[in-house]
Parts: structure tokens; C-alpha cells; sequence
């Protein structure tokens, strides 16, 4: 698997039902949808994505679309250990409607979602096979019971070799992920799609760079890994000898 996402939406409703009716967006009410979500941020356009590919923008990066009743934001910054934990200001944009934050990856089987209703959280979940349940607030969902009633289990192949290990929790994350996306949301990252899923491909959104004035400036931050990245060492290469030893390699 490798899905990740890090996912806001506002909603005057249910989320896949306002997704399938959606056209295109409006970029003026996108921009000002931004600047109140991102207060004091140096805000600035550049090319934008679609909800599919967009759940995962690059680091200072926001890809995002409001239309009347619904508003999108990608942004890797709501990828918090904690959903409940999401800044007040967020949060408190959702009063009088649904709030939904989505957040997986797949590199370390993480998943996050969570659930306000008129600014108050109803579910929060965030789990991980390293970290174990990092928070679990309110009742399960009715996409969830499967999952911690045993039905889904996690289904992992162990590398060559190795002998096969109990998976730290009782379900994989990125399952549950998955089925979350799509019943929060309509769609999915990866698996089977169904026939009434969302297309998200087909819903585009702006993108923005969002800069803290106060905080590092990314194109130096950039530079900076580059002359890291230019300073190591070449990467040496060895290969296993008949008896054993190492024997380096010049290369692959």
C-alpha cells in the first residue's frame, strides 16, 4: 500500500453526497476561503491538482476548493498524532456543520480520522502498529465494527525468510483507512472502486503555497538539503563472499 493523506473538509451535510453535485470551483472564493483558514500566512498560487492526487501535497504546499456547502483542503499539516488536537481556529470554522479530518501513512501503517458535528468532536481515532492507539475519543463508526469485532484482520506477508510475527493490532490501518475515506468522503486511495464512489479525479482543485512569515524560508530550507546531500560521503557497495566475508563492490 501507499496511500497517504492529509485531508479537511467542511461540509453543510453529508461529504459524498456534496462531492457527486460539485462543478468547478471558484477561485475567489477559494482564495478568501484560505485566508481565513490560514490567518497570517503569506498565501500565493501556483498549479493546482485534483482530489485525488491532492490529499498529499507537497510540505508548504495547500491544495483546496470551496463551492457554496463545501470546502476542500490537502494539506500535510493536519497529519496530527492527535486529531483532537486540531488547531482552534480550524475547528472552530465548523460550527454549524460537519468537519471531517482523514490522515494516513503508509509507510508507517498510520491512520488518523476524525468527526465534529457543529464544532464538537463525536470520533476520533489515530492508531499505528509502533505507536498502538494513540487516541480513541467517542463511539465507533458503523464503517468500523467489522474491524474491531475481529472480522478484518490483518492480512501481512513476512519477507523472505523471515518467520511470520502477530501484526501489533488486531486490524491493519490502512484497511480501516481506506473504508473511512470512502464513507466519510465517497472515495478512495487504493483498492476495488465501487460504482457510486466519488470521481475524484475528475474534481479539481487550486493549489497555494502557504508560507509562516515567522518560520523558515522553504527555498532556503531546500538549499540547505542540497548541500547536505552534496556533502555525504558516495555510497559504498558490498557483496557476500562464498565464505561469508564482505567483499565491496564498485557499485550495483
Amino acid at each position: 500500500m501507499g496511500a497517504k493523506t492529509g485531508l479537511l473538509v467542511y461540509a453543510d451535510g453529508d461529504v459524498p453526497g456534496l462531492l457527486r453535485r460539485v462543478g468547478a470551483a471558484d477561485l475567489d472564493r477559494t482564495t478568501t476561503m484560505m485566508r481565513r483558514l490560514y490567518p497570517g500566512g503569506e498565501i500565493e498560487g501556483c498549479e493546482g491538482s485534483n482530489l485525488w492526487d491532492g490529499v498529499y501535497p507537497p510540505k508548504g504546499t495547500v491544495y483546496a476548493a470551496s463551492w457554496p456547502g463545501l470546502d476542500v483542503i490537502g494539506d500535510q499539516r493536519v497529519m496530527i498524532d492527535a486529531p483532537s488536537q486540531l488547531p482552534e481556529h480550524l475547528v472552530a470554522a465548523s460550527v454549524g456543520r460537519r468537519l471531517v479530518l482523514h490522515a494516513m501513512h503508509s509507510v508507517v501503517d498510520w491512520l488518523a480520522f476524525a468527526v465534529w458535528e457543529d464544532g464538537c468532536l463525536v470520533r476520533s481515532l489515530s492508531l499505528s502498529p509502533d505507536s498502538g492507539i494513540i487516541e480513541n475519543i467517542g463511539e465507533p463508526l458503523p464503517f468500523e465494527l467489522p474491524y474491531w469485532a475481529g472480522d478484518r484482520q490483518a492480512d501481512i506477508v513476512p519477507w523472505p525468510g523471515e518467520e511470520e510475527e502477530p501484526y501489533a493490532l488486531p486490524f491493519h490501518p490502512l484497511d480501516l483507512g481506506e473504508d473511512a475515506l470512502r464513507a466519510l468522503c465517497g472515495f478512495i486511495q487504493e483498492g476495488r472502486p465501487e460504482p457510486d464512489d466519488v470521481d475524484a479525479d475528475a474534481i479539481e482543485l487550486y493549489g497555494f503555497h502557504v508560507r509562516d512569515p515567522h518560520g523558515p524560508d522553504p527555498a532556503e530550507q531546500e538549499a540547505e538539503l542540497r548541500r547536505a546531500m552534496e556533502a555525504m560521503v558516495p555510497p559504498r557497495f558490498y557483496a557476500l563472499s562464498p565464505d561469508g566475508s564482505l567483499i565491496e563492490r564498485d557499485g550495483l
